[in-house]
């Protein structure tokens, strides 16, 4: 299999396929192709980051970037930043790190482990980056990988209700965990649907769907969920509802995988979602949209707060067709980040008190700004992504990395680098400003920014 098509090596391809319309304005066609200045920009300091991973964590799950040491999830690794790391060397066109990372993938990567990991987690970030890579580059290792780790996770879906255990063992494929939330049972189809288009085998599919209608079905009568549930019994312990964590990626996973598989189960049940997100969490406060916390079967508001997790909602009402609303709602996001210079984990956004000062190197800010720079090629979401990475850079440098910040009142470092800084919020910026990169029309990200593309025939999808 040869690279995908829908990787565009050429810095200013894009300019050949803007539409004639934006000759007529000419702030709209530079917006459309980005910035190359910028663009090189983010892949230095992408190299940066990943260059001190080579020299101190090679081979481990993570940098720790204050103290230069590795850092393993299960204290064995999974090679947790080369594999979330790999289509972001590819799409930056750096074929001599990519084609390093993919050989120690192939080495490697050995999901023959008496560990207990965590479905969601390994799903997002290692099954969506080995299926991007392969999509990316045609290495076949790649898919077998992502085929053993699949069969490995398989048994985290055997539960009474179909809905996912927290945790499996790759060894042994014992489960545990049953206190889980509908992120967590609900963000799994792009990437097991993906993986049953590309080996022909419907168990994937079918295992991830189930779990994902089963999360549906347990919408209250006013059309929320709640943030937590128990997957042996399917019944609600937390009824808090929000956009936020533990529920975020549930949303946006109804709208991707019609998007994806064209599954028209997918695009029924966020059809009934988005008018209760709408009606019940949206809220207004001084002219500003924001979405806040309610109660999942009263809708009575429970919380105004909203945070750095909240910020991929407009990507996704963009992308559902609510550009109006994603533009609002990404000037409030702009709101909380430039009260401190960066943005914290969780604001109350009606007294503007910080709950949680932290600041992890999420990238979901800037998937939204991406997102709608796509959709409105309006110039204002270019200087937008200029002054967060301006304040990304200023505030979460290091001289060994990138590092999360303690709190974005002292902007003190704390000593970690997640996979997804390097598989999420670089690759963000970089496509921000070098949209040509990738054909985003012709793809689906994953919630971990893994591109997935359909290669498949729409009479082939599982029902």
């Amino acid at each position: 299999m040869k690279p995908s098509s829908f990787l565009r090596t050429g810095l200013f391809a894009a300019v050949l396929l803007a539409p004639a319309a934006f000759a007529r304005h000419p702030a709209a066609a530079q917006a459309a192709t980005g910035s190359p200045a910028m663009a090189a920009r983010v892949k230095t300091e992408f190299l940066h980051a990943w260059t001190n991973y080579r020299r101190y964590a090679w081979g481990h799950d993570e940098l720790r970037p204050l103290s230069r040491t590795p850092h393993d999830w299960y204290g064995t690794s999974l090679l947790m930043t080369p594999v979330d790391a790999l289509d972001t060397l590819v799409l930056m066109g750096l074929k001599k790190e990519a084609d390093e990372d993919r050989e120690l993938i192939a080495a490697r990567l050995d999901f023959d482990q008496d560990i207990y990991v965590k479905n969601f987690e390994i799903t997002i970030r290692l099954l969506g980056g080995l299926l991007s890579g392969y999509q990316l580059t045609g290495d076949e290792r790649l898919l077998r990988k992502a085929e053993d780790l699949g069969n490995r996770l398989l048994p985290a879906f055997d539960s009474p209700t179909g809905l996912p255990y927290v945790f499996v063992n790759l060894k042994t494929g014992k489960t545990r965990g049953v206190e889980s939330n509908p992120a967590e049972t609900g963000t799994l189809l792009l990437e097991f649907g993906t993986l049953s288009k590309l080996t022909g085998k419907p168990v994937y599919y079918d295992k991830a769907k189930r779990a994902l209608v089963e999360t549906y079905k347990r919408t209250s009568k006013i059309g929320l969920v709640g943030v937590g549930l128990n997957v042996e019994t399917g019944k609600w312990i937390d009824t808090d509802a929000s956009v936020s964590g533990g529920i975020d990626s549930y949303y946006e996973y109804l709208w991707k995988c019609w998007r994806l598989f064209g599954d028209p189960d997918c695009k029924a049940m966020w059809d009934a979602s988005i008018p209760a997100v709408n009606r019940y969490l949206a809220d207004e406060v001084d002219g500003r949209l924001w979405y806040g916390h309610a109660d999942m079967d009263t809708g009575a508001r429970k919380a105004t707060e909203y945070g750095a997790l909240d910020a991929f909602f407009p990507a996704v009402l963009a992308l559902s067709g609510d550009v109006g609303r994603a533009a609002r709602l990404q000037d409030s996001s702009m709101r909380m980040w430039n009260l401190h210079g960066i943005e914290p984990e969780v604001l109350d956004y009606r007294t503007l008190k910080i709950p949680y000062a932290g600041y992890e190197l999420r990238p979901e800010i800037v998937e939204s700004t991406y997102y709608l720079l796509h959709y409105t090629h309006d110039p204002r979401y270019l200087a937008m992504g200029r002054a967060l990475f301006r304040d990304f850079v200023k505030h979460d440098r290091a001289a060994n990395g990138y590092a999360a910040l303690k709190s974005v009142v002292t902007m003190e470092k704390r000593d970690a680098m997640e996979s997804f800084a390097l598989a999420e919020t670089f690759k963000y910026y970089y496509l921000l400003f070098a949209p040509q990169a990738l054909d985003f029309d012709a793809v689906t990200f994953n919630t971990e920014a893994h591109p997935l593309r359909r290669t498949w025939a729409a009479e082939a999808v599982p029902r």
